[in-house]
């Protein structure tokens, strides 16, 4: 993953980490700094699906749940 987000090396340690301890991980930051490069690239590691959802202020739970 290093290859992928050159420089990121931190951020890289604290996702896996977090993830191989089953645990949750909250991303956040203004656009262009490489988030959704870095969840895509774990999942491919992982051999893990990937979804995106964009978040917009009109968003609805159930947008993101699936329910009604």
């Amino acid at each position: 993953m290093s290859r992928v987000l050159v420089g990121q090396d931190d951020i890289v340690e604290h996702v896996l980490t977090a993830s191989l301890a089953r645990g949750h991980v909250l991303i956040e930051g203004v656009p262009g700094l490489g988030k959704t490069l870095l969840v895509r690239a774990l999942s491919h590691v992982l051999g893990a699906g990937f979804k995106r959802i964009q978040f917009t202020p009109d968003l609805m739970p159930s947008d993101v749940t699936g329910g009604n």
